[in-house]
């Protein structure tokens, strides 16, 4: 039986019309995160132009593959074990990397070490898409995402909603510069930056 998430059934064709126009350039877009695999496939079959790179902890690839088994799309690949804690990612160079509802059930120093790997495997002039609530100058977006917050800390004390000031810094640490950041529903955002021709 397949997994499935109602959130991803919910935002996924509000995050491909976003997608579709801020990936029109690339090809290799590696997924960290993947989940039940229902983004994969969604957005590997209505943007065919794409390679889709799978990517999750191994306890978690099962309900991928039966996504990817179903859909039968010659565009989406198997997913690959990949920790973002350790330096050996499994992937070769990207143009784009796509995550979706991850950073508030990272740690902080995880968040750290993923855009150490992003910037490892990302190519020049990539991209970078994560989705998710963000605080900004500190603050929520929301009464809801100040609810959520709290529960996050209440079952991981190192989870929560990010400030974006935060990650934009780490991601200006690997070369990359915010290009568009777009509201979502439920209080989300979808934030991509691009990497500089000059970074490295």
């Amino acid at each position: 039986m397949k997994p499935f998430a109602q959130s991803c059934e919910n935002n996924k064709d509000v995050i491909l019309e976003v997608l579709g126009t801020e990936f029109a350039s690339a090809l290799r877009v590696l997924e960290l995160g993947s989940g039940t695999g229902q983004h994969a496939v969604h957005f590997a079959k209505s943007l065919p132009q794409l390679l889709w790179l799978t990517s999750d902890f191994e306890e978690h690839h099962a309900g991928i593959n039966a996504w990817l088994s179903e859909a039968g799309l010659a565009n989406v690949c198997a997913p690959v074990s990949l920790d973002v804690n350790e330096e050996d990612w499994r992937v070769g160079p990207v143009d784009a990397v796509y995550s979706a509802n991850t950073m508030h059930i990272m740690s902080w120093e995880s968040i750290k070490n993923m855009f150490d790997g992003i910037g490892r495997v990302l190519q020049l002039t990539g991209l970078l898409a994560l989705y998710g609530p963000f605080n900004y100058d500190g603050d929520y977006t929301s009464a809801s995402n100040a609810d959520f917050d709290r529960f996050l800390r209440s079952r991981d004390p190192l989870g929560g909603i990010r400030n974006f000031e935060d990650m934009d810094a780490l991601a200006n640490r690997q070369g990359l510069r915010l290009l568009t950041d777009h509201a979502m529903p439920a209080n989300n955002r979808l934030v991509v930056w691009r990497r500089d021709t000059q970074a490295g």
